[in-house]
């Protein structure tokens, strides 16, 4: 069941949104996808971007802003029921996929769920010294099913296929703190690096390599020194992130 928004004045419940797309706006302009008729809210007021499982709001430079959940913010990794304020209006999220050991992960300041073949003693133990936290979502098993029903039988001709979004296996490796040297093949579509409120970036994987996006927080993660604009910068073999004071290289196996 694909996340949604419920929309609710003075405790109303006015409509329900299911996030159905991978950008989403809200404003008072009638070509929202999520119109409020309201002079408090501008234009285009904010847009929600959603990737898999994940979804992620950015104030799109409006006038009166935003809150979540009585805060003011700019940018925001969405968690289950968080509440967004807009001028009197209130936009619940709702999202069914969220289990409760993901959101205990978040909490956590460093979490590594690598493959179970990959797990190894120590390694999903949270370091209290890290100072993020690193989750991975669930990736569509839609192409696998695609490629075990194909009637072809081209099995040499599907197979260089199935890799082709990553032609090599890319790692993230930590450089400082008390995890240093522990590294996470990026075997997901979508990575995400950070800690909720403070500071969030998420790495995604497309048919041309791997890209991170900032997304929370008021500092920017930083790649090779040079502090991160708000689109999203492809990354390169042997990229050294900088997030929430740890240092972490991207770089390709083999």
């Amino acid at each position: 069941m694909a996340a949604k928004l419920i929309l609710s004045m003075d405790g109303a419940v006015l409509k329900e949104y299911p996030l159905n797309k991978e950008r989403m706006t809200i404003g008072r302009k009638p070509h929202n996808d999520i119109a409020i008729d309201n002079l408090a809210v501008s234009g285009e007021h904010a847009a929600i971007v959603t990737i898999l499982n994940d979804s992620f709001l950015e104030d799109l430079d409006s006038t009166n802003g935003l809150e979540v959940n009585g805060t003011p913010s700019k940018k925001h990794f969405l968690q289950n029921n968080d509440v967004i304020g807009i001028g009197k209006y209130k936009l619940k999220y709702i999202n069914d996929q969220v289990t409760q050991s993901s959101a205990a992960d978040f909490e956590k300041t460093m979490v590594l769920r690598s493959p179970v073949k990959q797990a190894a003693p120590g390694v999903s133990k949270p370091a209290e010294a890290a100072g993020f936290t690193q989750t991975q979502t669930n990736v569509n098993k839609q192409a696998a099913a695609e490629t075990a029903a194909d009637k072809t039988g081209k099995i040499e001709a599907i197979k260089p296929a199935t890799p082709a979004a990553s032609a090599q296996v890319a790692v993230v490796q930590v450089l400082t703190g008390s995890n240093a040297g522990k590294e996470l093949e990026l075997v997901k579509n979508l990575t995400t690096l950070g800690k909720p409120g403070v500071q969030v970036a998420v790495l995604t994987r497309r048919p041309h390599g791997f890209f991170i996006t900032h997304v929370e927080g008021a500092n920017h993660p930083t790649v090779n020194g040079t502090p991160l604009s708000d689109q999203p910068h492809q990354l390169n073999d042997h990229d050294v992130i900088e997030l929430a004071g740890v240092k972490m290289e991207f770089y390709y196996k083999g």
